[in-house]
């Protein structure tokens, strides 16, 4: 069945429902090729990635090869249980691979299929663990606001906000969120060094909650949804020693930040911290097949792997196609050299930003890692007072109808988190159309017709 644009359209608004979209939203963008950073719509129309997709596409889109190596998988073994004693050779050749890439001693692997089933598994883990050594009353999940852990119950109730807990309550207790590590925003602290502050209220939380009564803290090394949000150098070695000083574990949510994007294979690499549970998906298969994979750390893996082992598994675990398809995708970040790409390619998308949107009056910040971007609007670079924005005119929105240029808005940010593949044109092209529309953006938060 061949279907125009607008019966693609019409077909999409009758049987779909799409996250975060109204009912009564009429426009569709249906995508239908991908080459490169660039991708082809229903109607012709072609659009440059700076998202890629939702901050996984790190190798690009149309890659054959790793088509090539997912028809070969499904002609040889296209899935069976990795439940009990059962396995896979690529199961096994990717949990291997991954120990080897991973910080010691995280030298297990246990597979989801996405990063909302791998932050379950890292609370359930977390609980689990010390479930097991006999510490029972350790049930409490420290996170912060601004947080994303996905959209399940446990990793729903550690993110921290209130978007996405309205209406769905009650959400799993026993979870306490803290001040996120937001430099640009000073009135946060008090006036206070950032870290000296956040350190102090984690202490402090720790000893309200109660040390023995908390599992385990978990948080994204650069927080994404939350507006790219870099912590200081010393904000994730000042968490550590203080969790491991009270016997509380570290859960590190690299769904966004592992697999090259911050220019490492894993961001607990940058920051120089080892986590006992770091959780992964996205840029694992560059988002071509659906596959998660937590990195347990040996001292915990060894707790849960006790008696009857860990009791919880997704039909999933360890897809053949899934890890075969990951495999090649390693393969082909390792041969382009796609980590040192990021921190190369990053480096002059930020220095063009800089360039073209350094003297807007309400661009407040631009920070970058790797490939991870944000430029923070303002009302006012003097009190940096958030932009308003227009539900109806977003930055974002008129930058994709104007110039094809996809970006994200996230929490008064602009987000950007192109496949690491990006070339210098590419990158240009990017602050340029970033430009056209922010040059005519009010401090109101009214865009001006061009």
């Amino acid at each position: 069945m061949t279907l125009d644009a607008a019966d693609l359209a019409r077909r999409d608004r009758a049987h779909i429902i799409h996250p975060y979209l109204p009912g009564s939203a009429t426009e569709r963008v249906v995508m239908t090729e991908g080459s490169g950073c660039r991708l082809t719509d229903s109607e012709g129309r072609g659009y440059l990635d700076a998202t890629g997709g939702l901050w996984l596409a790190q190798v690009g889109h149309g890659r054959a090869e790793l088509a090539d190596v997912a028809h070969e998988q499904m002609s040889r073994l296209e899935y069976f249980t990795s439940f009990w004693e059962f396995s896979n050779d690529r199961a096994i050749e990717l949990a291997t691979r991954l120990a080897a890439l991973a910080p010691d001693p995280l030298n297990h692997v246990y597979f989801t299929s996405g990063g909302s089933e791998g932050n379950e598994a890292a609370i359930k883990m977390a609980r689990y663990y010390h479930h097991r050594r006999g510490d029972t009353d350790r049930t409490w999940i420290l996170a912060r606001s601004k947080a994303y852990h996905g959209i399940g119950y446990g990793g729903g109730s550690a993110t921290g906000f209130p978007l996405y807990h309205e209406g769905f309550a009650p959400m799993m207790p026993h979870v306490s969120h803290l001040t996120p590590p937001w430099p640009y925003r000073t009135e946060l602290y008090g006036g206070q060094d950032p870290t000296d502050f956040l350190i102090r209220e984690l202490e402090e939380r720790i000893a309200e909650i109660g040390p023995g009564n908390i599992a385990a803290m978990i948080g994204e090394p650069i927080m994404g949804v939350g507006g790219m949000l870099v912590p200081p150098a010393d904000y994730w070695p000042r968490v550590r020693e203080v969790l491991d000083r009270h016997g509380i574990l570290l859960v590190f949510d690299e769904v966004v930040t592992a697999y090259g994007r911050m220019g490492e294979w894993f961001g607990a690499q940058y920051f120089g911290v080892t986590p006992d549970i770091i959780v992964t998906a996205k840029g694992i298969t560059s988002g071509y097949v659906p596959l998660g994979a937590l990195l347990v750390g040996d001292h915990v893996a060894e707790v849960l792997l006790r008696d009857h082992g860990f009791p919880m598994g997704y039909t999933y675990n360890g897809h053949p196609v899934a890890t075969a398809v990951a495999l090649a995708n390693l393969d082909i970040i390792e041969k382009e050299g796609l980590l040192a790409r990021a921190k190369t390619i990053g480096a002059t998308l930020h220095a063009e930003l800089e360039a073209q949107l350094g003297d807007l009056p309400i661009v407040g910040e631009i920070r970058s890692v790797g490939m991870m971007l944000a430029v923070e609007l303002v009302a006012d670079r003097d009190t940096r007072a958030p932009l308003p924005l227009n539900p109806d005119r977003m930055p974002h929105d008129v930058i994709r109808r104007e110039t094809g240029v996809i970006v994200r808005d996230s929490a008064h940010s602009l987000v950007l988190s192109p496949p690491l593949i990006m070339t210098d044109t590419e990158a240009k092209e990017v602050a340029s159309a970033l430009r056209g529309v922010l040059a005519r953006t009010e401090p109101t938060g009214e865009i001006r017709p061009a």
